[in-house]
């Protein structure tokens, strides 16, 4: 691609946009050490574009050296999933990654915080997902969706949500950990900063696990930059993907 091409493309996408509202260093980069914005009602504002800091959750969501409680199906299954090379892994079929392999990513993804809800988008697959603020309650049977349901509220500065109704045919991570439909996820979100944000993530699985068990994921904020339309539109891959 030629300089003036990519230029138009870098403008067409609106990359290198300055962003509003950003504090600056005097050279005038982003100073992501910069106090965290705050929303009207006093809490930290999550509102930004988001990039997860390292690939090695994606690969497997307990590589900091969580000990899994497992139960004996779920190693079988995730051994299973190991010694077959993920042939089953939903992203591998076009398929939307699950809440928690979403978050480890590397691709950007973009927090819109309001009153009522909090919605994330995912730069990879033009997914969405939905924080419910408005005092409403979880669901008591809810019919399973890829990235279940979910509601929020504030405990002091982090930001504490309960998900359910998380559908089984998704992975933990693209390593394969495995989860049922019985599933009850608790994240805790935290921006000390501006530029830096953890989610803690506890999974608390009693089909698959003996025990809850408990994760962090860390993010760092991107300036400047918009989400770019990203389908999984032309999948070639499954053919090849013979496992053993």
């Amino acid at each position: 691609m030629g300089r003036i091409a990519a230029l138009l493309l870098a403008v067409a996408q609106w990359i290198g946009y300055p962003t509003p509202g950003i504090p600056r260093l005097p050279n005038g980069q982003p100073n992501l050490n910069a106090p965290a914005p705050k929303a009207p009602d006093g809490h930290p504002d999550l509102s930004g574009i988001w990039q997860t800091t390292s690939g090695k959750w994606l690969v497997n969501i307990a590589a900091d050296g969580v000990q899994v409680p497992w139960t004996p199906r779920a190693r079988a299954l995730f051994d299973e999933r190991q010694a077959n090379n993920g042939l089953e892994r939903p992203s591998g079929r076009c398929i939307s990654h699950g809440v928690t392999d979403f978050h480890a990513l590397a691709t950007p993804t973009k927090y819109i915080q309001t009153p009522a809800v909090t919605i994330i988008l995912f730069e990879s697959y033009n997914h969405y997902r939905q924080i419910m603020t408005d005092g409403r309650p979880l669901p008591k049977d809810p019919e399973p969706a890829w990235l279940g349901y979910s509601v929020g509220k504030w405990d002091g500065n982090t930001f504490v949500v309960e998900s359910n109704g998380l559908s089984a045919k998704t992975w933990l991570d693209d390593g394969g950990h495995p989860h049922s439909d019985a599933l009850r996820l608790t994240e805790r979100f935290t921006r000390p900063d501006f530029g830096h944000m953890s989610i803690q993530m506890t999974i608390d699985d009693p089909v698959m696990y003996t025990k809850p068990w408990t994760v962090t994921m860390t993010k760092r904020l991107i300036a400047d930059d918009e989400l770019i339309e990203w389908m999984c539109e032309n999948e070639k891959d499954l053919i090849h993907m013979v496992g053993k």
